[in-house]
């Protein structure tokens, strides 16, 4: 699940430097300055080369083939005002590895140097069919001082395979990425576990208890199951429209119905969902109810739905009905959970209660919030007609994650708030 795409609308200060035809073309990589401050520099399919994507230890990030730049590049050296970031030699190893009989691969990221107390992390991606290995977020992990597994999924990149949402499949993927990261870096690393996003935040739990895992962080994932956040979501469409009570309950019989023609394989559910369709029938809000998936079985006829819906809304083996609850309560490795705390696609309020229940309970949760973010940490503006627009990943995400991971968690991280549970 998981797809949104947001546009990009950066706005920078008039500080930054100016892009000219005659600045030389940056080389992709990771470049630091003298107090840890970073700045990676990739490729990716939506900028034309030689532009690159570049995203700051804060959250800045953008093309450099823009009018406006926070960077300039010279002689493969980056500099940030007067300043002359120097790039990081990380070590990279290819590797490959199967499992459930599909071969995988990945790349292990190491910062330079040997230390055997360095943290070890898997990345665990999202519903994206684009391939991690060679994007901004790996090396922003590294940059910190750590080092970083990134794999393509199954179908997916370089890896084998039909590509799925099956969480339990994915996560024995991630465990057995966990097990090659640990021997191709033998010796050079300490505590090693799990960093999950969005979807990766059903697997990567899971995972961390198919292997031995000293540690699970998670980005705006959710602890509900599918057919939960397509309720969600519906919910928190018709409450930013204003439309009350009744309309929430209307959207969520809605789910119910369309929930349990999932769950029969489309064999079961019609009369149920004839009958929401008859309450919605005169609200003119209806048409516009998206939902994960609901808003568009509703607008689909019977006949169409018992002919194709299967193929057209459950053709990923996704769990609908996974209890993510169940999954963290088996878990004994020490969890972090950042939450956005506007997040459309991941609505936070049944994770944000289920995970504070476990920390009332005594697990080792710690639960942070971002405010005024929406799906992916992203600030945002919104126009007038509701659309959002990215401004940019808000500040003190990436190192929250990095200081959290290095058990050297503590202080402030921009806007983010320390959640505690009530006793």
């Amino acid at each position: 699940m998981h797809r949104i795409i947001f546009g990009l609308a950066l706005a920078f200060s008039a500080s930054f430097q100016p892009a000219s035809a005659q600045q030389p073309a940056c080389t992709a990589g990771t470049y630091a300055a003298a107090d840890g401050d970073f700045v990676v520099l990739a490729p990716v399919p939506s900028i034309p080369a030689p532009g690159l994507r570049y995203l700051f230890r804060d959250g800045r990030r953008g093309a450099t083939s823009e009018a406006k730049v926070p960077l300039a590049c010279v002689d493969g050296i980056v500099t940030i005002g007067a300043a002359r970031w120097q790039r990081i030699a990380f070590r990279e190893t290819p590797a490959s590895f199967e499992s459930v009989g599909t071969r995988m691969t990945g790349v292990l990221i190491e910062p330079p140097g040997t230390d055997a107390k360095r943290p070890l992390v898997v990345m665990v991606h999202g519903s994206e069919r684009n391939s991690p290995i060679g994007g901004v977020y790996g090396y922003a992990m590294a940059a910190q001082g750590i080092s970083v597994f990134v794999y393509d999924k199954r179908g997916t990149g370089g890896s084998d395979g039909e590509y799925t949402q099956n969480f339990e499949l994915l996560a024995a993927d991630a465990a057995k990425a966990l097990d090659t990261a640990r021997g191709l870096a033998a010796g050079r690393h300490g505590r090693a576990g799990f960093f999950g996003g969005s979807q990766g935040g059903w697997v990567a739990p899971r995972a961390a208890t198919l292997t031995k895992a000293d540690f699970v962080a998670v980005g705006f994932g959710l602890v509900a199951s599918p057919i939960e956040e397509d309720r969600e979501q519906m919910v928190s469409e018709v409450r930013a429209a204003g439309l009350g009570q009744d309309a929430e309950a209307m959207v969520t019989r809605l789910s119910a119905a369309t929930g349990r023609l999932l769950l029969s394989n489309f064999r079961d559910g019609y009369e149920q969902l004839d009958a929401v369709r008859a309450e919605m029938a005169d609200k003119p809000w209806a048409a516009k109810i998206a939902g994960e998936y609901s808003g568009a079985i509703a607008r689909m006829p019977n006949e169409e739905l018992r002919r194709v819906g299967r193929a057209r809304f459950d053709n990923l083996e996704l769990i609908w009905d996974y209890d993510a609850v169940a999954a963290l309560r088996k878990l004994d490795a020490p969890l972090l959970w950042v939450l956005a705390g506007e997040d459309r696609e991941a609505p936070i309020e049944t994770t944000r209660a289920a995970l504070m229940g476990l920390k009332a309970a005594g697990k080792p949760v710690d639960v942070y919030l971002f405010p005024n973010t929406d799906h992916g940490m992203f600030e945002f503006t919104t126009g007038a007609d509701g659309e959002r627009s990215v401004t940019r990943i808000t500040d003190g995400y990436l190192k929250l994650l990095g200081d959290w991971v290095k058990g050297d968690a503590r202080g402030a991280y921009g806007r983010a708030e320390h959640l505690t549970a009530k006793r």
